[in-house]
Parts: C-alpha cells; sequence; structure tokens
C-alpha cells in the first residue's frame, strides 16, 4: 500500500476555557461561590469587589475631609507660625522644663483639649455590650470538677471522660479505650473508671457520661426523690421493657410489670419526660443560616421572582490599572490584556448565571403556583426535562442551577430542588405530586384518634378516597420519609 493524504471533516462538542468556568461557576453555592470570586480577585489586579472601591474612596474622601477641615499647612513656615498664632488665641497653658521631667503625670485635661478625656469616656459608655461566648459541655462540667472534692487520681479519671464525651452527652469511647488513654503512672483500674464514670453522671446536666440510653435515663431517675410516684415502677421499666414502651404497648407492658394500666401509663410519663441527650442543649456548634437567592413575591394575581440584591457579587473592572495597560513595557501591557480578557470573561458568565438561574427560578414558580397559594397539599408533580424544555436547556444545566440555591416564598425558604417530585397517578387520570400526598399524609395522622391509629393500609383507602391510586407500600415509604412511627407506636391509651 502506498502513504497519502487523506482529508475527513467531521463535528465534535469542545468545551473553551470560558464555558467551563461558566459551568463551574453556576453549581456552586452562595457561599462558594463568594470564595471563589475572592480568590480570583486576589490573583487578577484588574478586579475588584464594589464594596473595596467604595471603601477605597471613602479613605480618599475622609482624608481630604480631614486636611481641609484642620487647615494643614502645606511648608515648615506655615505651621510654626500658625502654631505660634494658635497658642496665643487659646492662651494654653506654658509647660517648662520642670514640669516635663517631675514624675508627677500630666493632666491634660485642664487644656482647651480636654476634650480627649471626656471623649474617652463618651466612647467608653457607647460602646456595646459584646455577648460572652457560649460554655461548651466540657468547660461546665471540668468548672463543676474543680468544686467537686475529689483525689487528684479521680479528677485525672473524671478529666479523660470528659474529654471523650460527644455532643449529646455520651461517651464516644469504650471504657477499655478510655482506660487505655489514662496515663500509664496511675495505674487506674476498669473498676475505679467505672466508679467516676457514675459520679459524672450525677453532674449538671444529669445523665452525662452515659454509654447508652438505656444507662442515661436510669441515671436521670436515680436521682429522683425516692418518694416520687412510679419512680420505681419506671426504673424497672427502663432496665427490662424499654423496646416495649417503645412499641407503646401498655396492656403489654403493664402484664409483665405486674401493674395497672394507670400507674404504667404514670411510670411512662415520668421517663417521657427526661431528657435522651443530656448535653444536646449545651452545644456550641453555631446556627448557620440559608440566604435566599431568589424571592417569589405575589404582584396582583401573578407570581413574580427576582433576584436577591446582596446574594449577587459586585465584581468590576478596576480602572485605574485599567488604564496603565497603554502606558507599560510590551511584556507587561500583554499579561495585563490578558488579565483584563479574564476579568471581562468571568463578569460575563457572572452575569449569565443570574440570568439563568432567574429564567430557571421563574420557570419552577410558573408550575408550582398552586403551592405557594394554597400549600404542600397543591404541589404538581414537576420532573427536570419539562423545565429544561421550557427553558431550552439542558437537563443537567436544570440540576446544576437547582442545587443549593434557594428561594424565599411566603410559605418559607426552600432549595429549588424541594419543588421537584415524581407524579402519582389519580381517578380523573391526572396525577398528584409525591410531595403532596407526604403532606395528606402528614395531615390524616395528626387528625386521628390516637386510640385508634391509622394503618398503612388505612391510609392507602382514605387517599383513594381522595382519588389517589397508592398502594401500601408506597404508604409505607412515606410514612417512613415523613418519621412517622407505625400505628403500633402511635397508639395511645388516654
Amino acid at each position: 500500500m502506498k502513504p497519502g493524504l487523506q482529508f475527513r471533516l467531521n463535528q465534535q462538542l469542545a468545551l473553551t476555557p470560558q464555558l467551563q468556568q461558566a459551568i463551574r461557576l453556576l453549581q456552586l453555592s452562595q457561599l462558594e461561590l463568594a470564595a471563589e470570586l475572592r480568590q480570583l480577585a486576589e490573583s487578577n489586579p484588574l478586579l475588584e469587589f464594589a464594596e473595596d472601591a467604595d471603601a477605597e474612596q471613602d479613605e480618599t474622601e475622609g482624608e481630604d475631609e480631614f486636611e481641609n477641615e484642620f487647615d494643614i499647612p502645606t511648608s515648615t513656615s506655615a505651621s510654626s507660625s500658625d502654631t505660634s498664632s494658635s497658642n496665643e488665641n487659646d492662651e494654653a497653658p506654658e509647660w517648662t522644663e520642670a514640669d516635663i521631667s517631675s514624675d508627677q503625670p500630666i493632666d491634660f485635661s485642664s487644656s482647651n483639649g480636654s476634650g480627649n478625656g471626656s471623649q474617652s469616656n463618651r466612647d467608653d459608655e457607647g460602646m456595646e455590650p459584646q455577648n460572652a461566648a457560649a460554655e461548651s459541655l466540657q468547660e461546665h462540667l471540668m468548672w463543676q470538677l474543680n468544686l467537686t472534692p475529689m483525689d487528684p487520681r479521680a479528677k485525672a479519671i473524671a478529666t479523660v471522660l470528659i474529654d471523650a464525651l460527644n455532643t449529646d452527652g455520651y461517651l464516644g469511647e469504650s471504657l477499655d479505650a478510655i482506660l487505655t488513654a489514662l496515663p500509664p503512672h496511675l495505674k487506674a483500674t476498669l473498676d475505679e473508671v467505672e466508679i467516676v464514670r457514675r459520679q459524672l453522671q450525677h453532674f449538671d446536666p444529669a445523665g452525662v457520661g452515659s454509654i447508652d440510653l438505656q444507662d442515661c435515663l436510669r441515671a436521670q431517675l436515680e436521682q429522683f426523690d425516692p418518694s416520687t410516684p412510679q419512680r420505681d415502677l419506671a426504673l424497672r421499666i427502663v432496665q427490662t421493657e424499654l423496646e416495649l414502651l417503645a412499641r407503646n404497648d401498655m396492656a403489654k407492658l403493664a402484664r409483665r410489670l405486674h401493674a395497672t394500666e394507670e400507674e404504667t401509663a404514670a411510670a411512662a410519663l415520668l421517663i417521657r419526660s427526661l431528657d435522651p441527650r443530656p448535653g444536646a442543649a449545651m452545644d456550641t456548634t453555631p446556627v448557620e443560616y440559608v440566604a435566599p437567592d431568589v424571592y417569589a413575591r405575589k404582584d396582583g394575581t401573578r407570581w413574580r421572582v427576582v433576584l436577591n440584591p446582596d446574594s449577587q457579587p459586585k465584581l468590576s473592572l478596576n480602572h485605574h490599572y485599567c488604564s496603565l495597560i497603554a502606558q507599560a513595557r510590551s511584556d507587561d501591557a500583554s499579561w495585563m490584556r490578558g488579565q483584563l480578557q479574564e476579568a471581562r470573561w468571568l463578569i460575563k458568565s457572572l452575569e449569565s448565571r443570574a440570568e439563568t438561574l432567574l429564567k430557571v427560578a421563574d420557570a419552577i414558580v410558573r408550575r408550582q403556583s398552586a403551592f405557594l397559594d394554597y400549600g404542600p397539599e397543591a404541589m404538581q408533580p414537576l420532573v427536570l426535562r419539562e423545565v429544561a424544555e421550557e427553558v431550552g436547556m439542558h437537563e443537567s444545566t436544570i440540576s446544576r442551577v437547582t442545587t443549593r440555591k434557594y428561594i424565599h416564598t411566603p410559605r418559607g425558604t426552600y432549595e429549588l430542588k424541594y419543588f421537584f417530585s415524581s407524579g402519582v397517578s389519580t381517578e380523573d387520570g391526572g396525577s398528584a405530586s409525591a410531595t403532596a400526598i407526604q403532606a395528606m399524609l402528614r395531615k390524616l395522622v395528626d387528625g386521628e384518634d390516637p386510640r385508634k391509629p391509622l394503618s398503612d393500609q388505612a391510609l392507602a383507602e382514605e387517599l383513594h378516597n381522595k382519588g389517589i391510586q397508592v398502594a401500601r407500600r408506597t404508604v409505607a415509604k412515606y410514612r417512613e420519609i415523613l418519621r412517622i412511627p407505625s400505628s403500633s407506636e402511635r397508639q395511645r391509651n388516654s
């Protein structure tokens, strides 16, 4: 065969760096986007945030106002003459060499500049009180430990136990692991660790240092006065029949304990008054708040969507550096032109991100306007493909836009993905959203007779009466998603 040249014409999709950047920015959450842009702005001198530009402008204006207000002189001779005349007019006291060398402190409050002292007092009075840092569970327990009369050996064991507690107040490690973590010179035994642990359970909050739920409830019950009604019966339930109590089968529980149902119900009520997570109340983990990306507001009879201006980063070009491109040398000018082009691409990608987010959110709100008007029971079935066809984008783009993006509505703040759910057929040939069915289930359970709760089959029949064809196993699945206990666990005798 002879070697030869052949020409073939084909097409292929290539992602340019600019398109890759736009796709990356599209899927970032609000906090991730702010961090990403801050990093890009630090590496590109031609980019700046609007607040940074305003701060520089305010600083420059502040310097000008300072110079104008105090009439700062431009020459040394003028400065000396102005100073002398000022002293003469103000009749300021003259400080002698003896006064300056004296060990006594100089009182500046008597001079005309005495406003310094009073101003300082006013500033101190006007300072806003700062909230003290929240006390953690370990700090609270260590404070009690230092006030408890214990020998150094027991205090060392208690310190290791306190360090091993999780946020709920339980021991995160076994006693054997804690024994291994103790200093070798203590030569402590497992029985000593258990004794100190039992002492720790009587600290505040009661029940900390427990191994499991049964141990935690027992420790709290033991601190009740022995004359507390049904205390002993509650201890027997916790030690032997805790699983039966979870199923709320009071009749069987009373037979097992040889007690009346009234006594058993009173003991169960006492147990339910205990705290199964004693350390959670002192959890110092900061609360994270969600800032919405878009707002849904009703304008007459129509719902409208607007972007949250505070969530949109305000990037702009630094005009000072842009003006230096023409004055720079060839190599520097070439590099700065490249940075300018990247800055323009980035700003354009941000504008495209905002437009896409607004377009997708508007399409979702139009489809789910019934939810905004009437609540979760009116949620309509919606999938990514339907929104993608409406806005003329790919499903993967819709998925990126709706991930970790939030919309604020009169009914609350939701992630955009919340409005997507599969449909279930109805008798009239339509479909009902899975979210709407779950809302109906929640309403049926909330309105049931606690002495005769509805089973999964009964719930399915109630939904059939509303025209929704749903199987019992589907009801069970939705009930588990909503974390609703089974009918036997929901039953109450009174």
